[in-house]
């Protein structure tokens, strides 16, 4: 009886989409922009998590999940066409009444006690928006006004996934070049020496990485339940007991890593600071344990290219 392999990678690229794809009805696989998801969607700011101290930031993931049948999606999967009342404007404000803020489209508590119609999360927000375009088009008879573009979040794609060729292209041996072969023949012993002795297993391994995404450059997303990640680097690697466990008891094990293109779509150097990774590497409940509705915090362990601690 033949014994299964191992299950093939999943590759997710960012694409751009229509905003209509991105919200939450279509159960969109999303990067960037306003929250699809959550009554009360986190702001971004300082927590708790792994690599915290490294780079300076905060890194959270969460996990949740949901049977088909549940009672805020419908059991069919969502129509892929475009739907009539389609519109790309954005959208303030849940089915649950529930206000989101200009800015950032995190839950919004505080109103603008002059329109009270615009909504924020914080008086941070509010002040932003108010020098950008509030203050001019802030009136009780003006209830509407399209919202802007604070340059405050990330650009919005979705993620689309491939499956990674199983089989890579094989390594040719192609024919002696006459000149190459002379050149190595007349190279010193010492020269040859100095070369073998700067081949150092930090360079295997970030050649290794390179070889891996070659044949797909672009990919921003690495999902390989069960298996290893492709380390970046041979300095900052976690052992097992750098993996904290699940809460539920189940050990927690690599899901699926974010890679470093995945900056170059999100335009980081807008936001006024250094937000850099390797590697984001992932790791959840071995046992998927139960959530119900709700949410639970995950493991993400940050590798960057070269160990800065």
């Amino acid at each position: 009886m033949a014994v299964a392999g191992p299950a093939p990678v999943e590759l997710g690229f960012a694409e751009a989409a229509p905003a209509w794809r991105l919200r939450s009805e279509q159960f969109p696989s999303k990067v960037g922009g306003r929250p699809a998801w959550c009554g009360a969607p986190r702001r971004r700011g300082g927590s708790r998590t792994a690599g915290a101290g490294r780079g300076g930031l905060a890194w959270q993931v969460f996990r949740n999940q949901l049977p088909r049948k549940n009672e805020f999606y419908s059991f069919e999967p969502p129509s892929e066409k475009r739907p009539p009342d389609a519109g790309e404007a954005v959208c303030l404000q849940l089915e649950s009444g529930t206000h989101l803020c200009r800015v950032c489209g995190c839950s919004a508590p505080k109103v603008c006690s002059r329109c009270h119609r615009a909504h924020y999360c914080s008086k941070e927000h509010q002040t932003l928006d108010w020098r950008l375009v509030h203050k001019q088009t802030c009136t009780r008879d003006q209830l509407d006004h399209p919202v802007p573009d604070h340059n405050f979040l990330f650009p919005e794609f979705e993620i689309v996934i491939e499956t990674e060729d199983e089989i890579m292209p094989e390594a040719v041996e192609k024919e002696g070049d006459p000149d190459v072969v002379e050149s190595m023949g007349e190279a010193p012993e010492e020269e040859l020496d100095s070369m073998a002795k700067h081949e150092s297993r930090e360079d295997n391994i970030f050649q290794k990485f390179k070889t891996q995404i070659a044949h797909e450059p672009e990919q921003i997303l690495r999902y390989s339940r069960g298996m290893e990640p492709v380390w970046i680097s041979g300095k900052n690697v976690p052992q097992d007991k750098d993996i904290p466990d699940c809460p539920c008891g189940a050990k927690r094990i690599f899901e699926f890593q974010v890679m470093p293109q995945l900056l170059n779509h999100l335009k980081v150097d807008r936001l006024g600071k250094s937000v850099d990774w390797g590697v984001l590497a992932i790791f959840t409940c071995a046992e998927s344990c139960s959530l119900g509705s709700g949410y639970t915090e995950e493991f993400v362990w940050k590798q960057d290219v070269t160990d800065t601690s």
